[in-house]
């Protein structure tokens, strides 16, 4: 499950680039490092399911490491981990309808690699034996920002699920580890395709009903299953949790003994980081002094930090958040306040990825925009007209063919072109190596709407 925003992980973590497609705690991405997790022999490829809007970081991460896959099925609007489930356990039964799913979400942190794998490995004879696992953590703390399941009587290695608790409040949640018996809920589950079908029909019919017909009714498209939206938004925003696991007499849960967190903070980021002798951790370029306990990110500059303790200094080429540990959770509140005013700092970084490529947003006036478009070999920007706007490029690097009105025309490095206001225009990489242009836009209206599109292929601007 590839979907979610992370939105307590902003200004790293954006809309439009959220966390599971970041590096944060290795040189590969979350994302990158779940399907690593499980690409030996014993698992098949996997089926994902994300964001509509986030396919071609889904597409482009998978090509980087060379990793296949089973479908990459795109939500329309998120509903939640139910119907994402379900979608995946209905394609996966299309091919196998004795499939067994391995439910992971693509934002996950664990260190101890072989001992899950080992784990997943003996929880097979209980799914065999018609049960559902959930797999829980051993708290090592009272957190407040994990679910919990209190388990019952032992069943082989694991445990009848007695109850999911909520996230408690720190006093309730000293009161399970004082009591024993209670686990972290780690969102890890394994069972049957069919098993949760059923119990899905049993429990919670409209899900399936949505989730049966949008598949039913859905569409290739390159490398994506794209489910029919209409029928997709009848579905209930549920969690699997609420829907099957809380209900179903079957729920057992399965002791994980690894290090694993959810990377839903940035204290959370912190704990599992490596730190140096002052107990902060240090990614990037920076300098500090009289400095402890502190988590500092400088993705782009130098940050240098004076008498600073137990301090949160995340710095992006346009946003720099700077946070008491202790209030990291709030985070959130700082992107509804984004949201609100409409800031682009919400939805994107100044780099905006894009299918055939990213542009990176320079420096912007009152009359002006300036970006740096990257191209990759063999793409194509959809052809589109301005009305408010004249557009300059110039080549840094590579070669570039120009659709100018009814001129087609390659250009090399130092060339430039004008494109003046109502005339088509189009870019292509012609060549086997990336493309980099300059573009200007100049004029008193420079927004976004002033696009018009006249063939998307398989482009977006």
């Amino acid at each position: 499950m590839a979907g979610g925003a992370g939105t307590r992980l902003w200004p790293l973590s954006r809309t439009q680039f959220p966390k599971q497609f970041l590096s944060l705690t290795s040189e590969d991405t979350l994302f990158q490092d779940t399907l690593l997790r499980v690409s030996s022999k014993s698992y098949k490829d996997p089926i994902i399911v994300c964001n509509e809007e986030h396919r071609f970081l889904v597409a482009e991460q998978l090509r980087k490491k060379s990793l296949c896959h089973c479908g990459i099925i795109l939500e329309p609007s998120g509903k939640n981990t139910a119907p994402a489930i379900a979608l995946a356990a209905l394609h996966a039964m299309h091919s196998d309808p004795d499939s067994i799913l391995l439910v992971l979400a693509a934002d996950h942190y664990i260190e101890d690699v072989d001992v899950f794998n080992e784990t997943v490995g003996r929880a097979l004879s209980l799914v065999d034996s018609g049960k559902m696992v959930t797999f829980g953590i051993f708290p090592t703390a009272p957190e407040t920002g994990y679910g919990y399941i209190k388990s019952g009587v032992a069943i082989d290695s694991a445990f009848s699920v007695e109850s999911f608790v909520e996230k408690p409040g720190r006093e309730q949640a000293k009161l399970y580890l004082s009591h024993g018996g209670y686990f972290w809920n780690s969102g890890i589950f394994l069972f049957k395709a069919s098993k949760y079908i059923e119990e899905l029909d049993k429990y919670c019919p409209e899900v399936l009903a949505a989730c049966s017909l949008a598949l039913k009714n859905s569409r290739q498209d390159l490398d994506f299953i794209r489910v029919d939206s209409n029928s997709f938004d009848d579905s209930p925003n549920i969690s699997i949790d609420y829907a099957v696991m809380e209900r179903t007499k079957d729920a057992v849960v399965m002791p994980l003994g690894v290090n694993w967190n959810d990377v839903g903070s940035w204290s959370a980021l912190w704990e599992i980081g490596q730190k140096d002798l002052s107990q902060n951790v240090i990614r990037g370029d920076v300098l500090h002094e009289n400095t402890s306990g502190c988590y500092i990110n400088a993705s782009n500059r130098l940050v240098a930090t004076v008498g600073l303790t137990d301090i949160i200094v995340v710095e992006t080429r346009d946003a720099v958040l700077v946070a008491d540990k202790k209030q990291v959770q709030e985070v959130k509140l700082i992107v509804n306040k984004l949201q609100k005013f409409d800031r682009k700092e919400a939805l994107h970084h100044r780099e905006v990825f894009r299918p055939w490529g990213y542009y990176d947003h320079i420096s912007e006036g009152a009359r002006y925009q300036v970006n740096k478009v990257y191209l990759k070999p063999g793409q194509k920007i959809s052809t589109q007209v301005h009305y408010h706007r004249t557009e300059h490029w110039i080549v840094v690097s590579g070669t570039a063919k120009i659709y100018k009105g009814e001129e087609i025309f390659v250009m090399g490095e130092n060339e430039s072109t004008y494109i003046p206001v109502g005339v088509a225009h189009s870019l292509e990489n012609p060549g086997l190596i990336p493309l980099e242009v300059i573009e200007i836009h100049s004029g008193l209206y420079l927004s976004e709407d002033d696009v018009v599109r006249l063939d998307v292929n398989n482009s977006i601007q």
